[in-house]
């Protein structure tokens, strides 16, 4: 029979294969920003930013599940909530793809910060890593501000 220990003190700044796998994932939305800038005419460029910003809004929902399941001080209401939540982000990002650039990024982007209030909402009755709002706010900025420049530069 598994043995329950007592949790292991979360630490105050992110582990290392979070800091590389969390600001790598900005790479696609930052190249495919700067390539709308400096080289528009490159073909589907646009189109590549959208799919790979519904792809992860669909990802950071897919967070509150884990907590739904992980987090021990979480109500039954709470618990439900995390798991609907859960699914709001892919609902939000899979129509992106079919909308003009401007429409696509505007609903990404307001799908990204209302997931960073989500975080922020159990970040305040919870006990989340010290490192995780910050990371997610910074993560959430360059995204929201890679998909605003994209529609621009596609307008």
């Amino acid at each position: 029979m598994p043995s329950h220990s007592s949790p292991l003190p979360l630490p105050s700044s992110p582990p290392m294969p979070v800091i590389w796998l969390g600001y790598g994932g900005l790479l696609p939305f930052v190249a495919l920003a700067a390539i709308g800038l400096w080289a528009p005419g490159t073909p589907h460029w646009s189109a590549a930013l959208q799919a790979y910003g519904a792809v992860i809004l669909s990802f950071v929902g897919a967070l509150h599940w884990g907590f739904a399941m992980s987090l021990g001080g979480l109500s039954s209401a709470e618990r439900t909530r995390c798991f609907v939540w859960s699914v709001v982000p892919s609902l939000l990002a899979w129509p992106t793809v079919l909308l003009p650039p401007a429409g696509g990024a505007a609903l990404l982007v307001a799908g990204y910060v209302a997931h960073l209030a989500q975080d922020y909402r159990l970040g305040a009755g919870q006990s989340l890593p010290a490192w995780y709002l910050p990371l997610r706010l910074r993560l959430t900025a360059t995204a929201c501000v890679c998909l605003a420049v994209g529609a621009i530069a596609a307008s």
